[in-house]
């Protein structure tokens, strides 16, 4: 991913208002995030934590979603499986996240859903960087091939949250 600015990240989200984006925490500042290794930024507000933001580049542009989490079960005795990079976690470590569709849908109330890594630490765990504690399954992929196939991931639940119906 190439590198952002604070106020490209904020202009990026599409699914909030101006007044939303400009008050959003940014997760670090830009100049100490791991461009090269990263497929999209995505980050969980630390002063709210049922905020998260996911940023990335999606046709030629770069695209901001907000998101809300829902509350992790309380169980740790079963796991799931993230949306986004396949990483299975324990079922508290994954997060039900939902955003406003953009445009009209999501200002009459549109959402639409994922599960994925609570932390939003896809890229690492896809390059071995983050270990879950759950054993995973055995996989013949590449880092390359697992990162393009996060990122397939990643476009298409961009596409739906854009979609217009």
């Amino acid at each position: 991913m190439d590198p952002l600015g604070q106020d490209e990240i904020r202009a990026s989200f599409v699914n909030c208002t101006r007044g939303e984006a400009k008050g959003v925490t940014l997760p670090a500042p830009p100049s100490e995030i791991p461009w090269d290794r990263r497929e999209f930024l995505g980050w969980r507000d630390p002063k709210a934590p049922g905020r998260a933001y996911l940023v990335l580049p999606y046709g030629g542009e770069v695209i901001g979603l907000a998101l809300r989490a829902a509350a992790p079960p309380k169980s740790r005795l079963r796991s799931n499986i993230c949306g986004f990079c396949t990483t299975t976690h324990g079922l508290a470590d994954i997060t039900l996240f939902s955003g406003r569709r953009a445009g009209k849908a999501g200002r009459e109330g549109n959402t639409l859903g994922t599960y994925a890594c609570g932390n939003l630490a896809c890229s690492q765990y896809v390059r071995g960087e983050l270990k879950s504690d759950v054993p995973q399954p055995y996989e013949s992929l590449t880092v390359a091939e697992r990162a393009a196939r996060l990122e397939e991931k990643l476009h298409k639940f961009v596409a739906r949250v854009l979609e217009t119906r």
